[in-house]
């Protein structure tokens, strides 16, 4: 199913991107390296009918985006790595979640039983379809219906780790070895416990998704660059990492947050100086794991067997 068909099937509601992609795959002219470059959260595509359901104005609601997160990691297909991007706003939909992960209380329709309603994520207000942005701001203005849900699942979610399944298959079939670097941003955050507060959190599901060397080679890119760099907390990877990272099979994952105040002021979404530091920061770690040796990988693998 196509996820611009001007109506999800078995569904009454029109897709809010049918004119236009919700995502989009940027190939190289030929794939150099096993390294796969997705950024899930930096849409800004806001469809005009969800802007009319939430309360919130075109500013505060973007408050919850991974902004400008494609654009730091664009010159991925340029270097010989394909790029998987959403269009789609994470408050409109988020693919880093379970596909069913939906807060009961936020539609007028009950919810199917094998739908996920309990999770610590729904609790915060995070599901697969928010019902808040940052500083706990609710989003919309009245409940949802259960079929506005399915279109923005059936027609763009799935459709999305689709086309994310198929990069990883294709470069393990290609490779023998694929490596997922699953890209976002995070609020700067507060010192505690009088320790310098991370400028990146790199998440490996603590230890379960790659492999030790790795994440090593990551954490020495930005470490080198000067940066305070910490691994799983506070974020040790969403969904994302967590179903595809599997080492033991020849995948694996790795999730990356850039503190915002890196790159942009956080409250207008407005790059500063940083933003380019970050550019060619992003384009030095995207060298170093071309050059990387997969076939490494490969053997970790085969050890692990």
């Amino acid at each position: 199913m196509d996820f611009n068909d001007r109506a999800i099937k078995g569904l009454g509601v029109q897709s809010d991107y049918s004119d236009r992609p919700a995502f989009e795959t940027i190939r190289p002219r030929r794939q150099v390296a096993p390294i796969i470059v997705n950024s899930s959260h930096s849409g800004r595509d806001y469809p005009a009918r969800f802007l009319k359901l939430s309360r919130l104005n075109e500013m505060a609601i973007r408050q919850s985006e991974d902004a400008w997160v494609d654009e730091i990691f664009g010159r991925a297909p340029h270097m010989g790595l394909p790029m998987l991007r959403a269009n789609f706003p994470r408050a409109y939909l988020d693919v880093n979640r379970e596909p069913y992960e939906l807060d009961p209380k936020m539609f007028r329709d009950p919810l199917p039983d094998h739908f996920n309603t309990t999770s610590p994520r729904i609790a915060a207000g995070l599901g697969t379809i928010a019902r808040i942005v940052s500083e706990n701001r609710p989003i919309y203005r009245e409940r949802l219906a259960l079929e506005d849900a399915l279109m923005r699942i059936e027609g763009i979610y799935k459709p999305y780790h689709k086309t994310l399944q198929t990069l990883l298959s294709e470069t393990l079939g290609h490779f023998g070895v694929a490596v997922l670097i699953d890209c976002h941003s995070m609020p700067r955050l507060n010192r505690g416990n009088d320790r310098t507060a991370p400028d990146v959190v790199l998440g490996d599901r603590y230890g379960t998704t790659c492999a030790p060397v790795l994440i090593d080679t990551v954490e020495a890119v930005f470490a080198g660059a000067g940066l305070n760099v910490a691994r799983n907390r506070p974020y040790a990877g969403g969904h994302t990492t967590r179903a595809y990272g599997r080492p033991q099979y020849g995948i694996h994952a790795i999730q990356i947050e850039f503190s915002r105040h890196l790159y942009m002021h956080e409250l207008t979404l407005q790059k500063h100086q940083g933003f380019s530091v970050m550019q060619k920061l992003a384009e030095t770690l995207l060298a170093t794991l071309v050059r990387f040796d997969a076939v490494s990988l490969a053997r970790t693998q085969l050890a692990a067997e």
